[in-house]
């Protein structure tokens, strides 16, 4: 067996492999990323290690597969179990993303403490050391005696103590600290990555072990590492945050088994994180009353009604150019309801800036919030307050019109519950509401956007 020595460089964000370096990957057109490795050649026969033996699966006939056992695992987390959708998947392999110190290593070890006793969890660490693991175990108050706690970086090491101790749930605390001896790259890059991701799916595969693996981002907030990373595992989730507020955001970006529209809320407290079971009573906290350019939104987050506060400020330009500055909203999105407003309302704003905001940190992707927003800039322009007591959603036409929105009965029953006296629809939407009498909401229906602003102005 001869073994040989090749230097490749490889792109960190897309994985390309060329054998000279480039400013731009060919690949993926992204700057600066082809990183130097090296790569050991062997010739003949290699000998099988171990722990990749120990590793296999037989065939099986499509009609002998049993799937009437239970095949997920509850964390005792609502808000989690949502976004997973309906738990853990038995033999599931799952990345959890997000930046430095949003709460990640204390969720997943929160889950220890949560999920049913007779159930046997592998935390594995790499970044910490057993006595640290138990120091914030006993702040966050984990008391599981199924729970087994390893300080580890080897993969071989790793899957070897699986196949003996055969944990129902590992925990990999991140993959990026991971290394395998079958590659000579340093920890983190592109080929360790991969080739632990791959050991480690083989391995939940074949043992019906469900993994979950934190994985490290970059500035851009994407989950560092080769993209093949994303496509390796079964379900890839990002916690979301504000560093300057307490409350963060679980999203599914990738779920094999469940919904990615799903919508996790929490709350980083004292004593670890805490689920937020009424995430619209916590967003529509401290509403102003009686302000101009603030109105209340409906949006649907996967398969839950989600009321939140958006607010618009338009203020003469000093400059040629007027600023456009949006959080929280799709800036396009916001040029484009500015653009209809203009052409189609008669609203001008040429010659105005233009700020929008989502409180309390929520990204809105739900097209439905374009009437709330088009409505929250009118007032803010002509200073006219909104009614508190009101909701209003609708999608935006490029004529104008206001498009039909999804899931109309669960907003209004929603919009009751939470104490509003008024719901703004689109039109069309009365027919698919049903008997209106029912949501104990008065329901106006408008076509045009003067209309929805004319139904909840207090002028």
């Amino acid at each position: 067996m001869i073994k040989k020595e090749k230097t490749v460089f490889v792109c960190c964000e897309c994985g390309y492999e060329s054998g000279k370096w480039n400013g731009i990957c060919p690949s993926c057109g992204q700057g600066n990323t082809m990183n130097e490795e090296i790569r050991v050649q062997t010739k003949g026969l290699a000998k099988k290690t171990a722990y990749l033996s120990k590793i296999s699966d037989k065939p099986l006939l499509m009609s002998e597969i049993d799937i009437t056992k239970e095949t997920r695992y509850f964390t005792g987390i609502q808000e989690l179990d949502r976004v997973f959708g309906g738990g853990i998947v038995k033999g599931s392999f799952s990345l959890l993303g997000g930046a430095p110190g949003i709460g990640k290593s204390t969720l997943l070890l929160q889950i220890c403490n949560f999920m049913e006793k007779n159930l046997k969890i592998l935390y594995v660490s790499g970044e910490e050391s057993k006595k640290q693991i138990k120091l914030r175990a006993s702040r966050l108050g984990i008391k599981n005696p199924g729970l087994l706690v390893m300080a580890e970086t080897d993969i071989e090491a790793i899957i070897n103590e699986s196949m003996t101790s055969l944990p129902d749930i590992l925990i990999i605390d991140s993959i990026q600290t991971m290394n395998s001896p079958e590659s000579p790259s340093l920890p983190g890059s592109v080929s360790q990555v991969k080739e632990c991701a791959n050991a480690l799916l083989r391995l939940s595969k074949s043992t019906e072990t469900s993994v979950l693996a934190v994985g490290h981002v970059n500035k851009d907030g994407a989950i560092a590492g080769p993209k093949v990373l994303e496509h390796i595992v079964d379900a890839v989730f990002y916690f979301e945050g504000e560093k300057n507020t307490s409350y963060r955001i679980i999203r599914a970006a990738k779920n094999r088994y469940g919904s990615t529209n799903e919508m996790g809320i929490f709350q980083m407290t004292n004593d670890g994180l805490e689920e937020v079971l009424n995430p619209s009573a916590m967003l529509l906290s401290g509403r102003p009353q009686g302000a101009s350019g603030t109105c209340v939104a409906c949006v649907m987050e996967g398969s839950r009604p989600i009321f939140t506060e958006v607010q618009a400020l338009v203020s003469n330009s000093g400059f040629g150019n007027p600023r456009r500055m949006c959080t929280g909203f799709d800036y396009n999105r916001m040029s484009l309801i500015l653009a209809v407003l203009e052409k189609r309302a008669g609203y001008f704003f040429s010659n105005t800036d233009v700020y929008v905001n989502i409180v309390g940190g929520v990204k809105l992707e739900d097209p439905s919030a374009d009437l709330a927003v088009a409505v929250s800039l009118i007032s803010s322009l002509k200073d006219t307050p909104i009614d508190d007591y009101s909701v209003i959603l609708g999608e935006i036409g490029l004529t104008g019109e206001i498009r039909s929105a999804q899931n109309i009965s669960l907003r209004l029953k929603e919009a009751a519950k939470l104490g509003f006296k008024q719901c703004v629809i689109p039109h069309c939407n009365l027919k698919t509401a049903g008997d209106l009498a029912k949501y104990d909401i008065k329901i106006t229906g408008v076509k045009t956007i003067r209309e929805a602003f004319f139904a909840v102005s207090k002028a």
